[in-house]
Protein backbone atom coordinates (compact mmCIF):
# COMPACT_ATOMS: atom_id res chain seq x y z
CA UNK A 1 0.00 0.00 0.00
CA UNK A 2 1.52 3.50 -1.04
CA UNK A 3 0.60 6.45 1.19
CA UNK A 4 0.38 10.04 0.08
CA UNK A 5 -0.14 13.17 2.46
CA UNK A 6 -2.17 15.83 0.50
CA UNK A 7 -0.35 14.92 -2.92
CA UNK A 8 3.43 14.63 -1.27
CA UNK A 9 4.63 11.41 -2.44
CA UNK A 10 7.57 8.98 -0.36
CA UNK A 11 9.49 8.52 -3.62
CA UNK A 12 9.94 12.41 -3.84
CA UNK A 13 14.11 13.37 -3.44
CA UNK A 14 13.62 15.15 -0.61
CA UNK A 15 14.17 11.55 1.38
CA UNK A 16 16.96 10.97 -1.22
CA UNK A 17 20.18 12.15 1.79
CA UNK A 18 17.78 11.23 4.62
CA UNK A 19 18.21 7.73 6.87
CA UNK A 20 16.40 8.63 10.27
CA UNK A 21 13.96 10.70 11.36
CA UNK A 22 14.44 11.76 14.81
CA UNK A 23 11.05 12.76 16.52
CA UNK A 24 9.61 13.36 20.03
CA UNK A 25 6.32 11.54 21.01
CA UNK A 26 3.71 13.82 20.22
CA UNK A 27 0.71 12.70 18.99
CA UNK A 28 1.14 14.18 15.58
CA UNK A 29 3.77 11.55 14.81
CA UNK A 30 0.62 8.97 14.82
CA UNK A 31 1.09 5.72 13.10
CA UNK A 32 -0.21 6.58 9.53
CA UNK A 33 2.36 9.79 9.84
CA UNK A 34 5.17 7.39 10.27
CA UNK A 35 4.54 4.78 7.56
CA UNK A 36 4.30 7.73 5.53
CA UNK A 37 8.05 8.39 6.17
CA UNK A 38 9.28 4.82 6.74
CA UNK A 39 7.94 3.66 2.82
CA UNK A 40 10.60 6.86 1.97
CA UNK A 41 13.05 4.12 3.07
CA UNK A 42 13.69 6.75 6.12
CA UNK A 43 13.59 5.35 9.88
CA UNK A 44 11.94 7.28 12.22
CA UNK A 45 13.37 6.73 16.01
CA UNK A 46 11.11 8.22 18.78
CA UNK A 47 12.79 9.63 21.52
CA UNK A 48 13.35 8.66 24.90
CA UNK A 49 10.79 9.60 26.99
CA UNK A 50 11.01 12.17 29.40
CA UNK A 51 14.38 13.94 28.33
CA UNK A 52 13.63 17.50 27.81
CA UNK A 53 17.60 18.14 27.64
CA UNK A 54 17.34 16.97 24.21
CA UNK A 55 15.15 19.83 22.92
CA UNK A 56 17.86 22.93 24.25
CA UNK A 57 20.62 21.13 22.17
CA UNK A 58 19.10 20.89 19.03
CA UNK A 59 17.68 24.51 19.51
CA UNK A 60 20.93 25.79 20.51
CA UNK A 61 22.85 24.24 17.27
CA UNK A 62 19.76 26.39 15.83
CA UNK A 63 20.59 29.15 17.01
CA UNK A 64 24.25 29.35 16.38
CA UNK A 65 24.01 28.29 12.79
CA UNK A 66 21.19 30.90 12.34
CA UNK A 67 23.01 33.69 14.06
CA UNK A 68 26.57 33.35 12.74
CA UNK A 69 26.58 32.04 9.35
CA UNK A 70 23.15 31.87 7.91
CA UNK A 71 21.20 35.03 8.46
CA UNK A 72 24.52 36.97 7.15
CA UNK A 73 24.52 34.99 4.05
CA UNK A 74 22.06 35.26 0.85
CA UNK A 75 21.68 31.64 -0.78
CA UNK A 76 20.32 31.00 -4.42
CA UNK A 77 19.64 27.13 -3.49
CA UNK A 78 20.04 24.46 -2.42
CA UNK A 79 23.83 24.13 -3.17
CA UNK A 80 25.07 26.81 -1.90
CA UNK A 81 22.78 25.96 0.98
CA UNK A 82 24.51 22.54 1.92
CA UNK A 83 27.73 23.69 1.31
CA UNK A 84 27.50 26.61 3.49
CA UNK A 85 26.38 24.49 6.16
CA UNK A 86 30.05 21.58 5.45
CA UNK A 87 31.51 24.68 5.92
CA UNK A 88 30.19 26.11 8.87
CA UNK A 89 29.58 22.59 10.18
CA UNK A 90 33.85 21.86 9.58
CA UNK A 91 34.09 25.55 11.48
CA UNK A 92 31.92 24.67 14.56
CA UNK A 93 33.48 21.18 15.21
CA UNK A 94 37.29 21.51 14.06
CA UNK A 95 38.42 25.07 14.48
CA UNK A 96 35.86 26.87 16.80
CA UNK A 97 36.42 27.22 20.60
CA UNK A 98 34.25 26.56 23.16
CA UNK A 99 33.57 28.72 26.05
CA UNK A 100 31.60 25.96 27.45
CA UNK A 101 34.67 23.66 27.93
CA UNK A 102 37.65 26.08 28.97
CA UNK A 103 37.51 27.68 25.14
CA UNK A 104 39.08 24.03 23.85
CA UNK A 105 38.92 22.70 20.74
CA UNK A 106 36.23 19.42 20.79
CA UNK A 107 37.57 17.73 17.89
CA UNK A 108 40.71 19.45 16.63
CA UNK A 109 42.26 17.58 13.50
CA UNK A 110 45.92 16.22 14.42
CA UNK A 111 48.23 18.15 11.52
CA UNK A 112 46.63 21.12 12.76
CA UNK A 113 48.62 23.55 14.10
CA UNK A 114 51.55 23.17 16.68
CA UNK A 115 51.88 22.74 19.57
CA UNK A 116 53.40 24.38 22.73
CA UNK A 117 53.74 27.89 22.68
CA UNK A 118 56.12 29.28 19.32
CA UNK A 119 55.27 29.98 16.12
CA UNK A 120 53.38 32.64 14.60
CA UNK A 121 49.51 33.16 15.04
CA UNK A 122 47.55 33.35 11.83
CA UNK A 123 44.20 34.22 11.21
CA UNK A 124 42.39 32.33 9.16
CA UNK A 125 39.06 32.14 7.16
CA UNK A 126 35.88 29.97 6.00
CA UNK A 127 32.99 31.02 4.37
CA UNK A 128 34.48 34.54 2.62
CA UNK A 129 35.54 36.04 5.77
CA UNK A 130 32.56 35.00 7.55
CA UNK A 131 34.04 32.62 9.76
CA UNK A 132 37.57 33.24 11.46
CA UNK A 133 39.41 31.49 13.56
CA UNK A 134 43.09 31.71 14.83
CA UNK A 135 46.14 28.99 14.37
CA UNK A 136 49.33 28.87 15.51
CA UNK A 137 52.07 28.00 12.22
CA UNK A 138 54.71 25.16 12.99
CA UNK A 139 58.01 26.24 14.86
Amino acid sequence: MTVTFHGFSPTHDFFDYTRYLLHDRDTKFCMSFRQLIEAGRVKTMPLPARSPNLNAYAERWVRSVKQECLSKLILFGERPLRRALQQYMAHYHEERNHQGKQNRLLFPLPNRGASGENGIVRCKERLGGLLKYYEREAA
